[in-house]
């Protein structure tokens, strides 16, 4: 990144050695705002899941960005484990509006480098080849603008043999073809769309087919497409939720009927 030296903070590094990603993700939700703290223990599988996506392909000791992260565990937890860690975002959520705090609190003094601006229509400025990975989890469906020129700009940002991870939900999931023929398909509530000012909602929800066009439109290989279910265990329905711990397993198999797709693949070398 020009400008801007990123370090791995080895002290928190040192601290979590030996530790497993959840426990570490444990230890950074102690951080957070008591009204945050249960909200960040909710999501410590889903978070390590997705670290592990990273680890498990190119260890730990690789320059990460996240895209539209936010406050969330996952730049920190990266951080907290030894990665290079950059977050990029507008923080205009309106969590972010009640705790500003969190960034400066938790984020930074962990060594992850913040970015604060619009990813899609301000993209930072970072150097070709300067980094290992670069992730975006459940953000890109809220983005008001085609993500293609980012996309093609991020691929310049990254390493030969680098990764791509974008986490999504899945437009086309099981539920939905299961409620929409009941006409209980909708997203956003009523107020979220039509009496707030502005519209932070989910504005196009892509499927398994939209990802591989993604992947191929960006020339990615080794393209990995893997399917989740963590919408379904935080549903406000018990009968999701329960569903959900019995289908879970054997849906992956199938992502195309998951909650939640994952593109995986490579910058080609």
């Amino acid at each position: 990144m020009r400008g801007v030296k990123i370090n791995m903070n080895a002290e928190a590094a040192s601290k979590h050695s030996g530790q497993s990603i959840e426990s570490v993700l444990r230890d950074v939700a102690e951080r957070y705002p008591a009204a945050l703290f249960d909200a960040q223990v909710r999501d410590i599988a889903r978070i390590a899941f997705n670290i592990s996506l990273v680890t498990t392909r190119l260890g730990q000791d690789v320059t990460i960005c996240d895209l539209g992260g936010g406050i969330g565990l996952f730049s920190p937890g990266c951080a907290a484990i030894g990665m290079r860690s950059i977050l990029v975002d507008d923080f205009s959520d309106s969590v972010n509006f009640n705790h500003r705090s969190v960034p400066d609190s938790v984020h930074r003094p962990l060594g992850v480098h913040v970015l604060s601006c619009d990813v899609v229509t301000e993209p930072p400025t970072i150097a070709a080849g300067s980094l290992d990975v670069v992730t975006s989890f459940d953000s890109m469906e809220h983005w008001h603008h085609s993500p293609k020129a980012l996309f093609h700009q991020v691929m310049t940002w990254l390493r030969p043999g680098g990764l791509l991870v974008l986490g999504v939900p899945n437009c086309a999931n099981l539920r939905k073809r299961i409620t929409a023929p009941l006409g209980r398909s909708k997203w956003s509530s009523m107020d979220q769309w039509y009496e707030q000012e502005r519209f932070r909602g989910h504005v196009r929800e892509p499927d398994v087919d939209d990802l591989r066009y993604i992947a191929k439109d960006l020339g990615l290989t080794n393209v990995e497409i893997l399917g989740r279910n963590w919408l379904g265990y935080f549903s406000p329905s018990e009968a999701v939720r329960l569903a959900t711990h019995v289908l879970d397993i054997p849906l992956r198999a199938f992502p195309s009927l998951c909650a939640d797709l994952y593109l995986i693949g490579s910058k080609s070398a």
